[in-house]
């Protein structure tokens, strides 16, 4: 599994034009899901994602999380974050979950975070084609892999 954390002061996600999530301050996160995730391992990464701190306290320091500055998540799906480049110029997915396994364990992953987090939790839609706008603030960005913390 793997999250890319993006702390945002603002980000939105539309879908055919129209409006499907948006949040002000907190974290635009992008969710790929492979073939071989469990929701083990999504709340191992959920319990990761919400204690992540990388706002800044009153010193400048980056030791605040997202519950410390009311800050909200905007979750969205995206199966490329499984490409491989090894070969040729066209990337291959087969390491991406099959879409029904991988749409399961999104839909747990957003219910989870909607049941532990006290803020506003805003998605796209799976599978969609969308338009991410995000400002990203810092900027700062994380990739979570579960494989390279040990899960």
């Amino acid at each position: 599994m793997r999250f890319v954390i993006q702390r945002v002061s603002e980000a939105s996600v539309r879908i055919d034009g129209e409006l499907s999530g948006e949040i002000s301050r907190g974290f635009l996160v992008l969710i790929g899901i492979s073939n071989e995730d469990t929701r083990e391992i999504a709340d191992k990464m959920i319990k990761k994602l919400i204690n992540m701190r990388i706002f800044d306290d009153e010193n400048g320091k980056t030791n605040l999380d997202l519950g410390s500055v009311d800050g909200e998540l905007l979750l969205i799906s995206q199966f490329t974050l499984y490409a491989d480049c090894r070969r040729g110029n066209r990337p291959s997915f087969v390491n991406a979950g099959t879409p029904d396994m991988a749409e399961e364990i999104y839909d747990y992953i957003v219910a989870d975070i909607k049941s532990k987090m006290n803020a506003k939790v805003e998605t796209g839609v799976f599978g969609a084609d969308m338009k991410v706008s995000l400002v990203n603030d810092g900027p700062f960005t994380i990739i979570l892999d579960s494989k390279e913390i040990g899960l």
